[in-house]
C-alpha cells in the first residue's frame, strides 16, 4: 500500500465545507465536536469489525451440536 490514498472530488468538497463549519465554532464546541466525532468513529469500526466477522464467518458459535 505504498499509494497514497487521495480523496474524491466530492469529499474535498465536503472537507472544504467541514472546515468552514468548524472555523466558525467556538473552542468549546469544536471540542465538543470533536469527542462527538471520536465516539462516531469509534462504532464505526465497531460495526465495520462485526460485519467483516460475520463475512468472513469468524463468530462461529462453536458450542452448538
Amino acid at each position: 500500500m505504498n499509494q497514497a490514498i487521495e480523496l474524491t472530488l466530492e469529499q474535498e468538497f465536503n472537507l472544504r465545507c467541514f472546515a468552514e463549519q468548524v472555523k466558525q465554532m467556538s473552542r468549546e464546541q469544536a471540542q465538543e465536536f470533536l469527542i462527538e466525532q471520536h465516539r462516531l468513529m469509534m462504532i464505526q469500526k465497531t460495526m465495520y469489525q462485526d460485519l467483516l466477522k460475520q463475512e468472513w464467518k469468524l463468530d462461529v458459535n462453536f458450542t452448538s451440536p
